[in-house]
Parts: structure tokens; C-alpha cells; sequence
């Protein structure tokens, strides 16, 4: 996992401000900041429009497209029920503090209908992806992480948003090498998108 993290760099970041920017223009009058989460896919009506190629060119380039997409700021994901979560992660071998909103959360916010078959494909600024059903986002409480140890979680860290869960308080979870319990997990997670295996 850790080879294909390594990617995120100088192209990685500085391609995050074009989709921000875009996307900004399409989201909700009440948006009050640059968009951070992009959900698109089997969702309800979304409040932006579809992908523009030359404008979400980090999008573009990770191969995602849609015709309508449900988008979220800072103000607007952390207004969602949060909950709290204390995993120890793979980075440090420490436990830490982890506050956002249950990933099943947001996909009701955006209008998802979940069935047995509903997948989310999570991805990174970094292009990493992860594949993770309804199913087991509910079972093991993913959340949506915005703040990590009581602040918000800054872009370049493992942030600003991070969809992760508690692998501590799985047994089948604690049983794999700490590294290997956060395979689903990508930080920097910027794009959902909704589908049915």
C-alpha cells in the first residue's frame, strides 16, 4: 500500500486546487468554502453538475466522470451527526482521536438508496482507491473523518477528510499487520462514487 501512496507529491497537490475551484462553482449558494468531497454515482438529485474536463482536472485524470454529483465544504460535512472513533493507526503504532460524520451518513445525505449490492469506490487526492460495500461500511462504522486528535485535519497530513474506521475494536481486524488494516482506508479522500456490484 505504502508504494502506492508515495505518489502524492508535488503533481498530487497542486492538482487539488483545480477541482476544488470547479467544483465551487457548481456547489450550493451556501457553500462558504473550497468543496472537499465530491460523491457522484447511484446518488439523488446532487447539487452540482456534471464533470468538466478542462476544470476538474484531477478528476479527469484519475479516469472519473459524471453527470451530476452531490458536493460537500468544510461547514457542510461537519454538519452532519458526528461520531468519535480512537483506532491506533499504522502510521505512529498509536492510538489517536478520529471525529466525523459515519460514511453511511453522508451517502443518506446524498440521497443514496443502500440495498445488499450498494459498493463505494473511496479515492484519494493521490489517485489511491479503495472498494468497500455498504455492507461492510456499516458493520465495521466507517466514518468520514474531518478532525484527527481535536483538530480539523489539513491537506498535505491525512486530510482534510479521511474515511476510516476503528480496526482496534474488530477481532478479525486486530488479527492482520497494523498496515494491513487500513488497506480500505485512504486519507485524503476526496471522490465516492456510488455503485451496485
Amino acid at each position: 500500500m505504502n508504494q502506492r501512496r508515495q505518489f502524492l507529491g508535488a503533481t498530487a497537490l497542486a492538482a487539488v486546487a483545480a477541482p476544488s475551484l470547479s467544483n465551487a462553482q457548481h456547489a450550493p449558494k451556501a457553500s462558504r468554502g473550497p468543496i472537499l468531497l465530491t460523491v457522484s454515482g447511484l446518488i439523488g438529485t446532487g447539487n452540482r453538475g456534471p464533470l468538466d474536463p478542462a476544470l476538474d482536472q484531477m478528476m479527469a485524470k484519475q479516469k472519473i466522470g459524471f453527470d451530476r454529483a452531490q458536493v460537500f465544504d468544510f461547514a457542510a460535512i461537519t454538519a452532519l451527526p458526528a461520531v468519535t472513533i480512537k483506532p491506533t493507526l499504522e502510521y505512529d503504532g498509536k492510538p489517536h482521536t478520529l471525529k466525523g460524520p459515519l460514511l453511511l451518513d453522508v451517502m443518506k445525505a446524498c440521497g443514496v438508496k443502500v440495498t445488499g449490492k450498494t459498493t463505494l469506490f473511496l479515492r484519494a487526492v493521490d489517485g489511491y482507491a479503495a472498494q468497500v460495500t455498504a455492507a461492510e461500511a456499516g458493520k465495521y462504522r466507517f466514518v468520514v473523518a474531518t478532525h484527527l486528535d481535536g483538530q480539523p485535519m489539513a491537506l498535505g497530513g491525512l486530510g482534510p477528510l479521511w474515511a476510516v474506521y476503528d480496526a482496534d475494536r474488530f477481532p478479525e481486524m486486530m488479527a492482520k499487520k497494523l498496515p494491513e488494516r487500513f488497506a480500505w482506508c485512504p486519507w485524503a479522500t476526496y471522490h465516492i462514487e456510488v455503485k451496485e456490484a
